[in-house]
């Protein structure tokens, strides 16, 4: 993933330019995110989930340094809403809009 992870300005006009309305290109790519979001906590989930225990052993909880080392990458990658806007800016994203309905 080669997106920066800091925060950037974007330019506004070219956002809005894909589909004419700013506040409509942010939905999309904020749809886009929420997809991006719920993927990676699935992913993160099936992976800490090889490490669930039913003891209760607090040794166990604190020695487990795979675990947290899984966590620390997933805080270390880009964040949903960077990847989304970068995908919808690179012409990435495939959206329509809802045809109106005929009466």
């Amino acid at each position: 993933m080669a997106v920066n992870p800091s925060i950037i300005t974007r330019d506004l006009d070219k956002i809005s330019e894909k589909t004419g309305n700013l506040y409509e290109s942010l939905h999309i790519a904020s749809q886009r995110a929420k997809q991006i979001s719920s993927s990676m906590k699935e992913e993160l989930n099936n992976k800490l989930s090889e490490f669930a225990s039913t003891v209760d052993n607090l040794e166990e909880v604190f020695e487990n340094k795979e675990q947290i080392e899984i966590s620390k990458f997933y805080e270390r990658m880009p964040k949903p809403s960077s990847l989304a806007m970068e995908e919808f800016l690179e012409d990435k994203l495939y959206f329509r809009k809802p045809e109106a309905p005929t009466e």
